[in-house]
């Protein structure tokens, strides 16, 4: 047997695999804990379960890093359960590293910990005294290539056994001989197997520069779906046939790398552009953005977008809330659809076309430019060819590459302040007939004073709309939100801490509710400590405000839907934050003096709001469920 002890071997295979560890400590984890910290790996403690998952999501959705969240067996790993949920929906990759029965059997606070994983589609692995540092690299292999979290459980009674001598050397020595065999689980192996039985080449990666990203596709070895030729002439043709042709991206596009990609075609087409709510920012010319589509969109870019008649989708899931519940594409709309995935067409109220090109979307996108310029490039030269070469097959030669003119150059209200970026700011003075603040005045103010360089995160609730319709995104991984993949609310505070961990040179903002705010509430203490710079917005209502504007409409009683009016400013005061109770726009000053200041510590914004308003993504929801809606609300 060797000296070293299972969680130090366990730790030393980590190590190398993510520098920050978001943990709670019990008896299933002290010890890793310990080691981890001895070998470098930040670790970030959290005051409940829930946030050590919750802050790891937050922190890769940011950074593109991998985290590991850490918890004890039983009822700490039983608390994860609802953020890991929300983590496997939202695709997020991690390393979940916890206590778990002794080897020897359960005790009566034990629970099968691989069964409740697998119930929400996660994977585990149970450590023994062998083999560590391979199975940590193949749960992170794993993690990496499905995108979703990966548990590794430690036996309680093996945490300080020695490891057998066959482990070898744990160090992460790269030039060692690797001793893991053939792993029929990676989709590379079966890749690389088939290929070799049939003799075809696997289908080619594209290059990427900079350091390989957890979130990027190409840290994986396996290989992507490729469209055939015939997809991508036919994809083609129906672009360069497009009268009215629009690209969709979505957080897919993001993790792709194919921003570049993503602005040229959209150039070449002459099509003006759009976003998913995750996406937000993807697009390097703002000029011909319609913003985001769905609920949170602006009303009239909703109509230009109804009247495309192509329209290339690239990474976005095209779900309910995307699709505004069917309503999105108007009828005879070509959907082009690009996907690393093999997706179905999406509901929609109006017959569509859908084509799904799968693949990497830099590879499709790079297939589609060169197959669209080698169209125009041909149809150029047969204009020269016939007499034309003068100013007709220069014009043709210029266009080929980038079009100067097209679709989006017609249509009027994409200049600042026209009516397709205009957005009701509330009732005149900002407040409501019942006396509370009016929650779009209060987020186009708050808009207005958020530092440039900031992070934005958010919980679940019917705030939602509110920081995604008036608070300005530079890019997809600057504006995250925690619950909304599983339908959940209080992961808001935790997340906090992830994001300072992930990006500590800029301002981390929370938009969260009273509801899901208190839900979280032990994690204040977490934000307030973890971040160097920090706002936290309160929308606060008093109210589960997504069930009164439904349940509440439908004639429930509205009473359990309610919460006594809580002073998050006064609890944030007590745990060492500048508290400010918002009644007035001019209590918001406190925000601008905080960031003059230095922009130091944490300001929670308790932002006393009327649920009078009611969010237009909301409304959305009520005509679903077969409620009246005035014709002019949004």
């Amino acid at each position: 047997m060797s000296d070293t002890t299972l969680v130090r071997a366990l730790a030393t295979a980590l190590a190398p695999h993510s520098r920050v560890a978001f943990g709670l400590m019990g008896n299933g984890n002290a010890h890793l804990i310990e080691q981890l910290g001895e070998l470098g790996v930040r670790y970030v403690a959290v005051r409940h379960e829930a946030g050590t998952v919750a802050a790891a999501d937050a922190y890769t959705r940011v950074s593109g890093g991998l985290a590991i969240a850490t918890t004890t067996y039983g009822a700490g790993f039983t608390n994860t359960l609802t953020a890991l949920a929300e983590a496997a929906q939202a695709r997020t990759p991690m390393l979940v590293v916890v206590g778990d029965a002794p080897s020897t059997g359960p005790r009566p606070w034990d629970v099968d910990q691989e069964m409740l994983a697998a119930a929400l589609g996660i994977r585990t692995h149970t450590l023994s005294v062998t083999n560590i540092a391979r199975t940590v690299e193949r749960a992170t292999a794993y993690a990496l290539r499905v995108r979703r979290p990966v548990v590794l459980a430690i036996p309680y009674d093996l945490v300080n056994t020695p490891i057998a001598d066959a482990e070898g050397d744990v160090s992460g020595d790269a030039g060692a001989p690797s001793s893991r065999g053939v792993d029929l689980s990676d989709p590379s192996v079966l890749a690389a197997l088939s290929a070799s039985v049939s003799g075809a080449e696997p289908a080619p990666q594209p290059e990427r520069s900079g350091t390989v990203s957890a979130m990027d596709p190409s840290s994986t070895a396996a290989p992507h779906a490729r469209p055939a030729d015939h997809q991508i002439e036919l994809a083609v043709d129906a672009l360069l046939e497009a009268e009215r042709p629009l690209v969709i991206a979505g957080r897919g596009a993001h993790l792709s790398g194919s921003v570049v990609e993503l602005g040229r075609i959209a150039a070449v087409l002459g099509a003006p552009t759009a976003t998913t709510a995750l996406g937000r920012g993807i697009f390097p010319d703002r000029d011909f953005d319609l913003g985001v589509t769905g609920g949170f969109g602006q009303r009239r870019a909703m109509e230009v977008i109804e009247s495309a008649d192509v329209v290339l989708v690239v990474g976005a899931s095209l779900n309910q809330f995307t699709m505004r519940f069917g309503d999105l594409f108007g009828a005879g709309t070509t959907v082009i659809r690009v996907d690393a995935e093999q997706v179905a067409a999406p509901k929609t109220n109006r017959p569509i076309t859908h084509q799904l090109l799968q693949g990497d979307a830099r590879d499709v996108l790079q297939r589609l430019i060169s197959g669209i310029i080698a169209v125009r490039e041909n149809a150029a030269g047969a204009e020269g060819a016939a007499g034309a070469e003068g100013a007709a097959g220069a014009e043709g030669a210029a266009g080929a590459e980038g079009a100067a003119t097209g679709w989006r150059t017609t249509i009027a209200g994409l200049e600042p302040g026209g009516a397709l970026r205009e957005r009701t700011t509330g009732v005149a003075g900002g407040v409501c007939p019942d006396g509370r603040l009016d929650p779009r005045t209060v987020a186009a103010r708050i808009g207005e004073l958020l530092p440039a360089e900031r992070h934005v995160t958010t919980d679940g609730g019917h705030f939602l709309g509110w920081a995604n319709m008036y608070w300005p995104v530079a890019s997809p991984e600057r504006m995250i939100m925690v619950g909304t993949a599983y339908q959940t609310i209080g992961l808001g505070f935790s997340t906090v801490a992830g994001v300072a961990a992930a990006v500590p040179g800029t301002t981390t903002v929370l938009s969260t509710g009273d509801g899901g705010g208190l839900m979280a509430l032990a994690d204040l203490e977490t934000a307030i400590r973890s971040a160097s710079s920090c706002i936290i917005v309160v929308w606060n209502d008093g109210a589960y405000g997504a069930e009164v504007h439904l349940y509440g409409e439908m004639g429930l009683d509205q009473e359990p839907m309610l919460i006594p009016e809580v002073d998050f400013a006064g609890v944030a005061a007590a745990l060492g934050a500048t508290g400010v109770r918002v009644r007035s726009l001019r209590d918001l000053d406190a925000l601008r003096t905080w960031t003059e200041a230095g922009a130091y510590g944490t300001i929670l914004l308790d932002c006393r709001v009327s649920r009078s308003v009611v969010a237009e993504y909301q409304r959305e929801i009520q005509r679903v469920n077969g409620l009246d809606v005035p014709a002019d609300a949004e």
